[in-house]
């Protein structure tokens, strides 16, 4: 009979998501995943099998993570307008409000690793197609609520609005939440102003 877990699964993933999410892969370090986690370096090996494998469970729970808080902002009171904005607004904040400008975790995979690493790549891929889902979802029930043109295509709107997403995640690493903020108005304007 093996040894009983002396941590918790979830929390360590948690914990070494937000390590990862700081420093990147290339930049986390095994023993700092280890440390960040609460476990030793060979627990850590044991129960995730590689710093590899670590980081696809992170990416999997930044990704429910970031569906979870997606729904709530778009199933939202307000117009399918108001409830986009409050999203792409509310994501900038974060940026802005946290200990360190670190951007999104999607994003910076991909220009971390995503043409190096086909299976990175494809955690981006279902991330942004997930969260561009609940857009023109969210986009779909305007059309029908009919604050939203019928014309409108949901999941080219969708689309681009996850492209202006990631380029607000970057330029809040660098720009000033006003600046950041004006070009959410100006996003959001220009997907509604059919």
């Amino acid at each position: 009979m093996g040894r009983p877990k002396q941590f918790d699964e979830g929390t360590a993933i948690a914990q070494a998501m937000e390590v990862f999410w700081t420093n990147g892969y290339a930049g986390s370090s095994p023993a700092e995943l280890a440390e960040a986690a609460g476990i030793g370096k060979g627990s850590l090996y044991h129960a995730f099998g590689s710093k590899r494998e670590l980081f696809g469970r992170a990416l999997d729970a930044y990704d429910r993570g970031g569906a979870e808080l997606a729904e709530e902002f778009l199933a939202g009171p307000g117009t399918t307008k108001e409830c986009i904005r409050a999203f792409l607004a509310m994501l900038v904040d974060a940026d802005f409000d946290g200990p360190v400008r670190r951007g999104c975790l999607a994003v910076n995979t991909a220009l971390e690793l995503g043409g190096r690493d086909a299976d990175a790549a494809l955690a981006v891929r279902r991330m942004t197609d997930r969260s561009a889902g609940l857009l023109a979802a969210r986009i779909e029930r305007g059309k029908l609520e009919g604050d939203v043109p019928s014309s409108v295509d949901a999941g080219a709107q969708a689309r681009f609005l996850m492209t202006a997403l990631a380029g607000l995640r970057v330029m809040a690493r660098a720009y000033d939440r006003e600046a950041v903020l004006e070009v959410v108005d100006t996003t959001v304007a220009t997907v509604f102003e059919h």
